[in-house]
């Protein structure tokens, strides 16, 4: 009798050793989840108002980077943004996990390689061309002899490699890369999204954006394989950002033209 009263008791013991595990777990875990470092690593690439324009600013302007610093403020953790040199560092970063959330064009491919969260931003791809230039719109481009410039591991990349019949792609390293060769006739246009053109322009005189567009991106937070439990906390991050105009405002102190934010269903 005493045998399995000590043994109710220690059985009893253990649940709630248990149940108290679980629930300090519970209450600690998008943080242990997506942070599991302590602090948060925001995987960037420059040169682009989707993600960061210029780490060396002493107050960087971004998307990416704002929101980036957002979640870690809400996550109670310290930031720490990497800024990579091109965006398909950003992707391995993702795959390997050496960072913890990247901002980033949420394709078929890419979700293969890594989770995300929903949508934030819709932009719009096009192409940079030289003033003058015979092409004047987005079917123009797929002819023979045309030269067309692509991030090496981007959305662009990807999908033109499958849809251009008659082009020839050119793979370059980065976006300003792709800007300076089509400065000096190299290549004959470079596409990406809107957003990113659209700053080219600005540092790339004698060049404009085509107006029309022969796809969209739709970008949203991305983080490793494996970190699922995190998807509620970033899903209800993502919609607060938007309701709350975070998002927009890091559009404008960013520039970022040719973009959208979805509506909050």
């Amino acid at each position: 009798m005493i045998a399995n009263s000590a043994s109710r008791l220690v059985s009893g013991l253990c649940a709630l050793l248990l149940l108290t595990a679980f629930a300090i777990a519970r209450d600690l875990e998008p943080r242990q989840v997506l942070a599991p470092t302590g602090k948060l690593r925001a995987a960037l690439y420059p040169g682009t108002p989707t993600s960061i324009l210029d780490a060396k600013e002493a107050e960087p302007r971004g998307v990416g980077y704002e929101l980036g610093r957002e979640l870690a403020r809400r996550l109670g953790v310290p930031y720490e943004p990497i800024v990579y040199p091109k965006n398909a560092d950003v992707i391995e970063a993702m795959r390997t996990a050496a960072a913890d959330v990247a901002f980033t064009n949420a394709s078929p491919a890419r979700q293969k390689e890594m989770s995300f969260g929903p949508h934030y931003l819709l932009i719009e791809l096009g192409y940079l061309v030289r003033d003058g230039s015979t092409i004047t719109n987005s079917a123009g481009v797929d002819n023979k002899g045309v030269r067309v410039g692509v991030t090496t591991g981007s959305t662009s990349e990807g999908t033109l490699s499958r849809e251009l019949k008659n082009a020839e792609l050119v793979r370059v390293t980065t976006n300003q890369n792709g800007a300076e060769l089509l400065a000096a006739g190299r290549i004959d246009a470079f596409a990406t999204n809107k957003a990113t053109l659209f700053d080219l322009v600005a540092k790339t005189p004698g060049t404009k954006v085509l107006p029309d567009r022969w796809g969209e991106e739709r970008h949203a937070i991305a983080f490793p394989h494996g970190r699922e439990d995190g998807a509620p906390f970033i899903k209800t991050f993502t919609e607060d950002a938007i309701a709350k105009g975070l998002v927009k405002s890091a559009m404008q102190r960013a520039g970022l033209r040719g973009a959208v934010t979805p509506e909050v269903k």
